[in-house]
C-alpha cells in the first residue's frame, strides 16, 4: 500500500468536512512541525491531543472518497467513524517509516497505553500502517480482550484480518464474534475464507445451542 497516498486521501477527507478549518489548520501545523523535527514524545502528545482540536463529529464520506479508499487500500473503509478517528488515523501515517523497528516499537506502546477511542483508532488503522506483518499478534490480542469497540474495530469492515491471520486465528475470531454478538456479514472475505474446521467447530456450537433450547446466532448455519 501506498502510504503518502493514502494520508493524502484521508487528509482530503478531513478537508471535505463542514467546517473543518480549524481541525485542518491544526493538523497541517502539528505534521509540518513533526516532519521538520520528528521526536517521539511530540507524536504521542499529539495523538491522545487530536480530538480536543477537531472534535468528534460524524464525518460524512463521498462516494468518490469511498472509492479513491478502496483502490488505495482494497476493503478499507471510514465509513460510520468519527472525526477525531479519521484523525487520529492519518496522524499515525505521519511517522518515518525508514526504520521498521522504531516505527513497530513507537506505535506499538500506543496500544499499551490508549484509552478507549485511542485503541478503536489503533485497531481501525491495522489495514493502512507501515510492516503490516508486525501487527498480527496485536490485532490477535485486541481480539480476546472483551472491549466491544476494539473488538468490532479488528472484526467489522476491516480487511486486515482476512489479510494477515492465519486459519486459527481467524477461526478464532469468527467464534468469538459469534460469542459477542457481532454482526458476522460485516466481517470482510467472511465466506472466502470458510474452512473444515471452521465448520467444525460451529457445529458443536450450534448443537450445544440447540441442546440448551437457544436460538442460533444469525447467519451461523451458512458457515457450516
Amino acid at each position: 500500500m501506498n502510504i503518502l497516498q493514502m494520508s493524502q486521501t484521508l487528509f482530503y477527507l478531513i478537508e471535505q468536512q463542514p467546517n473543518s478549518e480549524q481541525a485542518v489548520s491544526y493538523l497541517r501545523q502539528q505534521a509540518d512541525s513533526f516532519q521538520s523535527n520528528p521526536q517521539v514524545p511530540v507524536f504521542y502528545r499529539i495523538f491522545t491531543a487530536l480530538p480536543r482540536f477537531v472534535g468528534k463529529q460524524p464525518v460524512d464520506v463521498p462516494a468518490d472518497i469511498t472509492f479513491a479508499l478502496e483502490r488505495v487500500r482494497p476493503g478499507f473503509t471510514v465509513l460510520g467513524w468519527t472525526l477525531d478517528r479519521l484523525a487520529r488515523v492519518w496522524w499515525l501515517l505521519q511517522f518515518p517509516v525508514d526504520d521498521e523497528s522504531t516505527y513497530v516499537k513507537t506505535i506499538g506502546q500506543l496500544f499499551k497505553a490508549g484509552e478507549l477511542n485511542e485503541l478503536v483508532a489503533l485497531y481501525s488503522a491495522l489495514p493502512v500502517l507501515a510492516f503490516p506483518e508486525a501487527w498480527r499478534f496485536q490485532a490477535t490480542e485486541g481480539i480476546r480482550n472483551n472491549i466491544a469497540d476494539v473488538q468490532s474495530a479488528i472484526m467489522l469492515h476491516n480487511p486486515y484480518p482476512a489479510d494477515y491471520f492465519d486459519e486459527a486465528a481467524w477461526n478464532q475470531m469468527i467464534l468469538k464474534a459469534f460469542f459477542t454478538d457481532k454482526d458476522v456479514t460485516q466481517i470482510i472475505k467472511l465466506y472466502e475464507r470458510k474452512n473444515a474446521r471452521l465448520a467444525h467447530t460451529l457445529a458443536d456450537y450450534v448443537a450445544e445451542r440447540l441442546a440448551a433450547g437457544r436460538s442460533l446466532p444469525p447467519a451461523i448455519e451458512t458457515l457450516l
